[in-house]
């Protein structure tokens, strides 16, 4: 039902930065609380950002100061804004739309490698 798609990862330096995409199809799109999950290898998946209906941000601790998770309602699309990065934030990033009632969906998910 909702496809997500997420575009923006790419390989960057310590210290630099990337701004990731998530467009979802939902016309609805603003009853979902919408965030930011990341896999490193041989790690288990992980929650980097949340945003909800309102605008209501929950950020991991280890990201914290340093990403912003946004919404467009507009636009049915959702940011994330990885400033300073490090090389331990490398991994896949995945974009998720949760609804209270229709459950959760998953984009394709999009690789960010901080390395130099």
């Amino acid at each position: 039902q909702v496809q997500l798609v997420e575009s923006g990862g790419g390989l960057v330096q310590p210290g630099g930065s990337l701004r990731l995409s998530c467009a979802a199809s939902e016309s609805a799109f603003i009853i979902y609380t919408m965030g930011w999950y990341r896999q490193a290898p041989g790690k288990q998946r992980e929650l980097v950002a949340t945003i909800g209906r309102i605008g209501s941000t929950n950020y991991a601790d280890s990201v914290k100061g340093r990403f912003t998770i946004s919404r467009d309602n507009t636009k049915n699309t959702v940011y994330l804004q990885m400033n300073s990065l490090k090389p331990e934030d490398t991994g896949v990033y995945y974009c998720n739309a949760q609804h209270l009632m229709r459950g959760d969906y998953w984009g394709q998910g999009t690789q960010v490698t901080v390395s130099s």
